[in-house]
């Protein structure tokens, strides 16, 4: 339930939508950009259009999931496509990957926008997320001037949610599921082979009922993260030997658990000074006794 607060932030984004002549929502599927998607198709009909945009780190199950939720709000959508893997900063995979992956994508999304004769691209950035660690996106989002409601609104992830839930989406309690290039360790490069592999090992958990998870690729080895509370289900030994038989079959030379579980950005820099790392999972030592 939301409170006067949420509500009446809601309000706000929700008006100041409705003062533009039309938009262009960036539309992931996700919580965030479903609630834009939401308010601007609220706030201006047909005049709001939500706009996914296709390309290899995009899970082929998330793009059916967009294309599920737009139908859920009722806004129009449409589907770009486009390639990271054409622009060798974002293949060589540093510190700055989100900014030319964003870039990228938000470039389509102001191509998309032109030939419907709409001004303005909107994203789902919310309150919350420029305090969450190494986010070289924002920095995309910030020089293609792509308005963010929800942080002009200073709308947070918690009060995303609450209004996910006025709305009856059926995101509002998804978790966050950043593109596949995320689980390639900095340094090492985005290959479609390692998105492919991933991908597949990845829809794996999913049919096998995990919910929160990921499957990180360092230069074949699959460590798979898992919520903590799934964690004990991933120790089961008939899980252990069917994820590494299954993920030996799609290319990965060696497959282990993380035992310390799903989190996010476990494979990126902590800062933008860091240098690219390519974290070694065998480089701890322990007692012998």
């Amino acid at each position: 339930m939301t409170t006067a607060t949420t509500e009446a932030k809601a309000d706000a984004v929700r008006a100041a939508l409705g003062e533009r002549e039309g938009v262009l929502v960036a539309f992931s599927g996700g919580v965030d950009s479903s609630v834009v998607a939401a308010l601007a198709h609220d706030a201006l009909g047909d005049d709001a259009v939500a706009c996914t945009a296709k390309s290899e780190t995009l899970p082929d199950a998330e793009l059916d999931e967009a294309r599920r939720v737009a139908d859920e709000i009722g806004i129009h959508h449409e589907v770009v496509e486009f390639s990271e893997l054409d622009n060798p900063d974002f293949v060589k995979n540093d510190g700055d990957r989100c900014y030319h992956c964003r870039t990228m994508r938000l470039g389509r999304m102001y191509d998309a926008a032109r030939n419907l004769g709409i001004d303005t691209v909107c994203d789902g950035t919310n309150a919350s997320d420029p305090g969450e660690g190494h986010r070289p996106g924002l920095r995309a989002v910030e020089e293609l001037e792509v308005f963010s409601p929800l942080l002009a609104h200073d709308v947070t992830k918690e009060e995303v949610r609450a209004i996910a839930d006025s709305y009856g989406l059926s995101v509002a309690d998804k978790p966050a599921m950043a593109c596949l290039s995320s689980r390639i360790p900095t340094g090492v490069e985005v290959t479609e082979e390692r998105l492919t592999r991933v991908e597949r090992a990845e829809a794996l958990l999913r049919d096998w009922g995990f919910s929160q998870f990921r499957v990180r690729d360092h230069d074949g080895l699959a460590r798979i993260e898992v919520g903590h509370d799934e964690l004990e289900r991933a120790l089961d030994p008939d899980f252990a030997r069917a994820a590494n038989d299954h993920l030996s079959e799609l290319g990965f030379d060696h497959v282990t658990l993380d035992l310390e579980g799903y989190r996010t950005g476990s494979v990126s820099p902590a800062d933008e000074d860091d240098e690219p790392l390519v974290e070694d999972v065998f480089a701890q030592e322990y007692p012998s006794d």
